[in-house]
């Protein structure tokens, strides 16, 4: 990797990643302000602002910024997580400037206009819907709500249809005025590109950003818990979870080891045990999702309302078996290879390249090498999985199931057979 970095005048960082083997650049800006950082009154704000970023500028309107970058084959798009959100594109390498003009435009630029603000909302409002309808997505909304109740991070990405659709133009000005400052963004790029000229067209294009005058966000307090919501569905959806790890804690990778060991592919315990030796479930997995202060890790699983106790019980088992039983080299030899095949496969990606890029630089205040990365994955031991194990069971589980759950033990039964 040839990976370059410098701060602008107005506090934006920029890093970029020169690759020319590649015909294409992704470009983006990353701010470092999410779900987390909202109110309850505004809860959703950062979505919705997503949203309408590509609804107009002072010099573009919603159409102009979708074909100028459909018309040389360019794809533009964001999203929204609990602690950033992204603004990014995909051209041709010729193409960069036109993305980087596009870009800072609708976030810097963007007019909020009142008609299309309307229009808005309703979208927002029918994906917000949607996401009701799905119950294996909703699920993970009421899982974060309980593992972090009545804060910041335990309200949903996507807000609610109350706060959404009463949302005014005003909210998302005075948020954008607090948040957007120069001081809490990245741009990253990687691809075939120059990065001097990255630089000075960066300078130009993000010469009168100012700084950000909200303060940081909270600190997360996991506190776990219990939530059913018995609904009339085919399915039970169960997620069930503990206190996980941050960014920047030294036994972050090795709960990236135990995660894929336990849940992270067919040969994962969850998988063959639950699935392929009881017949309990179609999908079992699980997932860590980290923080700059913490983390919550979980699994998901699906299964009928028969199943529930059963399933309850060999998940408890399989918990308490990592955190007893020294792993064999032969597994963690295997989980190992899965993640760092992982970040070296993302590494073809010019996209993932940027994010990795943004990321890094957000969390750690460095990009840090590859090969470190591969060092510390290595370096996770039998005697390191069983610590975070233990770790984890150590913290309340969160309990969160919805469905036909009449079948799941009460929450104190699931404690005792976490406890074994």
């Amino acid at each position: 990797m040839t990976v370059s970095e410098c701060v602008l005048d107005g506090g934006v960082r920029v890093v970029s990643d020169r690759m020319e083997q590649v015909e294409s650049v992704s470009i983006g800006i990353w701010v470092n302000a999410g779900a987390r950082n909202e109110e309850a009154s505004n809860n959703g704000v950062s979505h919705l602002l997503e949203h309408m970023a590509f609804k107009g500028t002072e010099g573009r309107s919603s159409l102009e910024i979708a074909t100028e970058i459909e018309n040389v084959g360019g794809h533009l798009n964001a999203y929204t997580s609990r602690e950033t959100t992204v603004y990014y594109a995909t051209v041709l390498k010729e193409d960069i400037d036109l993305a980087l003009d596009i870009i800072s435009d609708i976030v810097l630029n963007s007019t909020f206009d009142e008609d299309e603000l309307d229009r808005e909302r309703g979208v927002v409002l029918q994906e917000i819907g949607q996401a009701n309808d799905t119950p294996d997505d909703i699920v993970f909304d009421l899982f974060q709500e309980t593992a972090y109740p009545d804060q910041p991070l335990g309200r949903p990405i996507l807000g609610t249809a109350e706060i959404v659709g009463a949302m005014p133009r005003q909210t998302l000005v005075d948020y954008i005025g607090a948040q957007y400052g120069g001081d809490r963004m990245v741009l990253a790029a990687a691809g075939n590109l120059d990065p001097d000229d990255l630089v000075k067209r960066a300078e130009k294009a993000f010469a009168e950003v100012n700084a950000s005058h909200a303060p940081p966000p909270a600190a997360g307090c996991y506190r776990g818990g219990d939530l059913r919501d018995t609904r009339d569905l085919e399915q039970a959806h169960l997620v069930m979870g503990f206190e996980g790890i941050g960014f920047t804690d030294d036994d972050y990778y090795p709960l990236a080891v135990l995660s894929t060991a336990l849940g992270g592919g067919m040969s994962s315990r969850l998988f063959q045990e639950i699935r392929e030796n009881r017949g309990l479930v179609y999908s079992i997995y699980t997932f860590s999702s980290a923080f700059t202060d913490g983390g919550i890790f979980g699994l998901y699983a699906g299964t009928g309302e028969e199943q529930l106790a059963e399933l309850v019980d060999a998940v408890s088992d399989e918990l308490r078996r990592v955190a007893d039983d020294p792993m064999e080299d032969e597994e963690l030899a295997r989980s190992r290879a899965q993640i760092k095949a992982g970040v070296l496969m993302s590494l073809e990606s010019t996209s993932s390249r940027a994010e990795r890029l943004a990321r890094h630089l957000t969390i750690y205040d460095r990009v840090i090498p590859v090969s470190e990365m591969a060092e510390r994955i290595d370096a996770v031991s039998a005697e390191d999985i069983r610590r975070v194990a233990r770790r984890l069971l150590s913290s309340a589980p969160t309990v969160t199931a919805m469905g036909p759950v009449g079948g799941l033990v009460d929450y104190e039964t699931v404690k005792a057979r976490l406890a074994g």
